[in-house]
């Protein structure tokens, strides 16, 4: 019998929710009888997409191997930092297509939140992320695996073009798309414990989409030498080549991480927003190109009232107050 708070699984179609057979749900009434329930779907991210009313026939209990658990989870904002923590440890932090659509979702809602300023990424565990879920890479049909690389790649993309800086805070290993991930941040802080591959080419796949970031973070002859051996590379080789941005001793790496989060959110949120966008447009100018784009940025920079307000700080010998 099924009762409230029970997890149901869909056998068929709600199509005027957008609900396909095989969603769960979570029974939050039951009507006389149990003709139906009343029943809350959640979306990978675990915020509620639709409360819909479900007939008995159109649902059963779920297993628990169906009920799926949240992978990612989103710290309300502090200090004007929002904290996006992989918790599938478990699974070392795969980044499966579950977490990324979780990834994306908290990423669109932290881009619309004024209050958010600065996001950390970080994992729970031993293992920062492992990268994709190999059970979604064997035994599908081409659209199958290319949705799984569109979906991670939006949210590496969703990180470079989010107007707020972004800092992975690296505790452990990180491989493959979890090496993608912290070679895609803004910054990435690592615990002097950690280690980082590219380790595709030993199963017969080569890290190509993770090739894409590492390649932009560090120097070409190192990132082809990863991407040709799999060998791990421990954090201070990957400070030296460029991958991440500083070490920290592991029972630090938190502290560490926060204060430059804070440091960071000190700032004019427009004048960040600004400054990450067009980092980003010159770095793949050619050069001449890129002063002239830079100079046209920092007049406009100029224009904008914060501008007005921290040289007016500054000269005045006082804090700013910002408008954003």
């Amino acid at each position: 019998m099924i009762e409230e708070h029970d997890r149901i699984v869909l056998t068929e179609d709600l199509l005027e929710h957008g609900l396909k057979a095989g969603k769960t749900g979570t029974v939050v009434h039951i009507y006389p009888q149990g003709v139906a329930y009343e029943v809350e779907f959640f979306s990978p991210a675990g915020n509620t997409v639709a409360v819909a009313t479900v007939e008995n026939y159109q649902a059963r209990p779920a297993r628990p191997d169906e009920v799926e658990p949240l992978t990612v989870d989103y710290n309300w904002v502090q200090d004007g930092i929002a904290v996006l923590t992989l918790t599938n440890s478990k699974k070392r932090n795969v980044l499966s297509s579950r977490t990324l659509a979780a990834l994306e979702e908290w990423l669109g809602w932290i881009a619309k939140d004024p209050e958010a300023r600065v996001v950390v990424i970080r994992s729970e565990g031993p293992v920062f992320s492992s990268g994709h879920d190999l059970n979604e890479l064997v035994n599908g049909e081409a659209e199958d695996y290319t949705a799984v690389f569109d979906a991670c790649t939006r949210v590496m993309e969703g990180i470079r073009l989010l107007p707020k800086p972004v800092i992975a805070q690296v505790q452990g290993l990180a491989t493959a798309a979890g090496c993608q991930l912290v070679a895609t941040c803004d910054i990435a802080v690592s615990a002097d414990t950690a280690a980082f591959a590219t380790p595709g080419v030993q199963i017969g796949l080569f890290c190509t989409t993770p090739g894409v970031a590492v390649a932009r973070s560090v120097m070409p002859k190192k990132a082809m030498e990863m991407l040709l051996t799999g060998r791990p590379i421990s954090a201070q080789e990957a400070l030296e080549f460029g991958l991440i941005s500083r070490i920290t001793p592991a029972d630090e790496l938190e502290e560490q991480v926060m204060d430059l989060a804070r440091q960071i959110a000190s700032a004019s949120a427009q004048t960040l927003a600004l400054g990450k966008a067009a980092f980003y447009k010159q770095i793949e100018m050619d050069r001449p190109s890129a002063y002239q784009f830079a100079g046209k940025v920092m007049v406009d920079n100029l224009l904008e009232e914060d501008a007005h307000e921290g040289i007016t700080a500054f000269l005045e010998k006082r804090k700013p107050v910002w408008t954003t």
